[in-house]
């Protein structure tokens, strides 16, 4: 008979979540793990199996969180300019939020594991795809309402644009201008005009 977990596994992925994002994946020992979630070595191992087990759970933890949040935000758009804007405002704020400038957990993750763990790799391919497929529905809405143009095609756009967030992501984690980080959304949204 399994043994039942007497933790919040959701604090725990929180917990899990502020290591990895802090140290990264290569960076974080069991240690780390065992310290950040009050856990034993034991418990870690039976509930996610490996370090990399747990790390793929929290960057799915993660994901889902940033889904959900999005999914609020977009809710009061109007129409397809006012949910890219929002879009990158959400971006915005989590740079300008963002004290210790760790980044984007998944950007960064991106730049470090992608090319070493098939898991990684696999799940970053599937967050990407996910991604451009959200914002060319966005673009092609706007071309279909006339706010965008059709200079390109909207998956056109939409790797445009998924390539000018992962951009700012990373431009953010070492300039929280708000003044310069705007200039830069502002440029790359002139683009759909």
């Amino acid at each position: 008979m399994p043994k039942v977990e007497t933790f919040d596994r959701k604090q725990v992925l929180q917990n899990a979540t502020e290591v990895f994002h802090k140290k990264g994946y290569n960076g974080t020992s069991m240690q780390d793990l065992v310290d950040a979630t009050n856990l034993n070595r034991s418990s870690i191992y039976n509930s996610f199996g490996s370090k990399l087990s747990m790390f793929m759970e929290v960057l799915s933890y993660y994901q889902s969180s940033g889904k959900a949040e999005m999914g609020k935000e977009l809710a009061h758009s109007h129409n397809a300019l006012d949910t890219m804007k929002l879009i990158f405002e959400m971006y915005l704020n989590d740079i300008l939020d963002d004290k210790d400038r760790k980044g984007c957990l998944i950007v960064n993750c991106k730049s470090e594991m992608a090319n070493q763990e098939p898991l990684i790799k696999s799940f970053m391919e599937q967050n990407q795809e996910q991604s451009i497929a959200m914002l060319e529905d966005v673009v092609h809405n706007g071309q279909m309402e006339k706010i965008f143009n059709e200079d390109q095609t909207a998956n056109q756009y939409a790797l445009y644009l998924y390539s000018s967030i992962q951009g700012l992501r990373m431009t953010g984690i070492l300039n929280n201008n708000e003044e310069e980080l705007r200039n830069l959304i502002n440029t790359v949204l002139k683009v759909l005009y």
